[in-house]
């Protein structure tokens, strides 16, 4: 089993006013983070908003979280992508940086088949030592991962567990009762994060951690210790912000919740832009209802 903690978030990535990735700004961020319940971070995933970060801005992020935040939380590095020569030469990157794991999300676009997928993240697995996690998240690459494929991918050695954004959870529940000993699913939505736990899930890849980090890791350590009253009565207390973060695409509210908080993270590149002025005020007043913001 790989260790890398019951929470960890998918952390947004930080630009200057001229969209150029902000280190400084990351370095605010990642130290906030590790304070407030994360036990890994996640860099260049969705909420990085990988699509628009060049492989020499991965690989520049990857080496300064591992170099300055290496010995205080684990580093997973968001190396996938729809092309899998790419991703095996971004993998093999990030191994020689030395993150913890490498977070692979299903090739998009492309619409592989099953046997397609599997193929692919066993091309990618061969090619490094370093554990790995699925990510399957149909919603936006309009291909899932399905049970039997995600336990046939659970068998090789270095596939440690998957990301299931997915919502299924007959298909979830598949995956915890036939896949390898060890092998970890975690919930790809703050809002399935309980009820994938109470399938045998282990943890969350989070984007409400941002903000409410401490909070979903009590939520998990209640449930865990078999206080599951009290975890279902703060899963239900935090549903709106669970919702509230996806008002409008991800990251574009997360980011605002960070900046209005005081915690520099800069805008969102193109094609991503900021909110309307309508969805920003209902999303203010979630905020303000939790005391995020005043």
């Amino acid at each position: 089993m790989i260790d890398i903690g019951e929470v960890i978030t998918a952390m947004v990535t930080p630009f200057d006013k001229n969209y150029n990735l902000d280190l400084e700004a990351c370095s605010g961020l990642m130290d906030y983070l590790i304070k407030n319940g994360s036990d890994g971070i996640l860099l260049s995933g969705t909420t990085g908003e990988s699509p628009t970060l060049s492989d020499e801005e991965k690989i520049e992020l990857f080496e300064f979280a591992k170099k300055n935040f290496g010995d205080r939380t684990k580093i997973i590095a968001g190396t996938g992508s729809n092309d899998t020569k790419h991703s095996i030469e971004l993998s093999k990157e990030a191994e020689k940086i030395g993150v913890d794991s490498l977070l692979l999300v299903t090739p998009y676009y492309n619409k592989p088949t099953q046997l397609g997928l599997y193929k692919h993240f066993e091309a990618v697995a061969s090619e490094v030592k370093i554990p790995i996690i699925l990510y399957n998240v149909p919603s936006r690459t309009s291909c899932n991962i399905e049970s039997k494929t995600c336990v046939e991918l659970s068998k090789i050695d270095n596939i440690c567990g998957v990301k299931e954004a997915s919502s299924n959870m007959k298909q979830i529940a598949e995956i915890v009762r036939e896949s390898e000993d060890g092998f970890l699913v975690y919930s790809g939505n703050d809002g399935d994060t309980l009820l994938i736990l109470s399938l045998g899930g282990y943890g969350v890849i989070s984007v409400a951690s941002h903000i409410i980090g401490n909070e979903i890791k009590k939520m998990i350590s209640c449930f865990k210790k078999g206080e599951v009253r009290e975890a279902s009565k703060m899963h239900n207390y935090l549903l709106n912000i669970f919702y509230g973060i996806f008002i409008t695409t991800n990251p574009i509210p997360i980011k605002e919740a960070l900046n209005l908080k005081g915690v520099k993270v800069g805008p969102t590149r193109l094609p991503l832009c900021q909110m309307e002025k309508g969805d920003l005020e209902k999303f203010k007043n979630i905020l303000m209802k939790y005391k995020i913001i005043n």
